[in-house]
């Protein structure tokens, strides 16, 4: 899962975005609105938590002008500004909830999870796919009841292809999600996790198989 951070406040974003990436996301990290609304516009995101006192543009612009586009990325306005007026004015402008500063990290990562999961159209945290059941809360994995370890970047293409079941992964989509501004991940990396993945999920049953040219999907094995 992929976040954009908007933040001009260095101590405050060096540690939103830690405590992100710890979480496993991918992170971009914006730090004025005319630099947020060119990522907006060009990358594909999850979810966006957006300030509003921002350089350059402020953040009820750029939500404005995200809005515009007709995305339904979920925003997350994370601000200072405690006034109701600013309240009402950045739900009324398409914000999907309103964090107030200074925030506590665990509600906060508890507000990405329960609105990913929205956008995702799910409210269920978790995701069943055979004998293999996805926790999106704890992002723990369970295969016949028994946890799982997968690595961060294993765990991010296996949320991926959950998330779409039936439906087929392509290396770009994947390359878009894992990877944040200051990190490379081609088409090859891409190939070596998902043989990794296939490694650890096979011996139970579920395949992760390659459709030719275009990327990935999960299979279960015939029995």
């Amino acid at each position: 899962m992929r976040i954009l951070l908007v933040e001009d406040d260095q101590v405050l974003g060096d540690a939103t975005l830690r405590s992100l990436q710890h979480a496993g996301y991918a992170v971009d990290w914006a730090r004025n609105g005319k630099a947020a609304d060119m990522a907006l516009g060009d990358q594909i995101y999850d979810l966006a938590l957006l300030d509003l006192g921002l350089p350059k543009m402020d953040g009820f612009e750029v939500l404005r002008r995200l809005r515009m586009r007709r995305t339904n990325l979920p925003v997350l306005i994370v601000t200072a500004r405690d006034g109701l007026e600013d309240r009402i004015k950045g739900l009324d402008l398409g914000a999907d909830d309103y964090v107030l500063k200074p925030f506590d990290m665990p509600e906060l990562l508890a507000r990405i999870r329960a609105h990913i999961r929205r956008s995702q159209t799910t409210t269920d945290t978790e995701i069943s796919y055979g004998n293999m059941v996805y926790d999106t809360n704890s992002r723990l994995v369970r295969i016949n009841g028994e946890p799982t370890n997968f690595s961060a970047r294993e765990l991010g293409i296996l949320e991926s292809l959950l998330m779409k079941q039936g439906k087929v992964v392509t290396k770009e989509f994947l390359v878009e999600k894992l990877c944040s501004w200051d990190e490379e991940l081609g088409s090859n990396a891409i190939e070596v996790y998902v043989h990794r993945l296939r490694k650890k999920l096979e011996p139970h049953g579920i395949m992760v198989s390659t459709v030719r040219g275009l990327g990935y999907m999960l299979e279960r094995q015939a029995v």
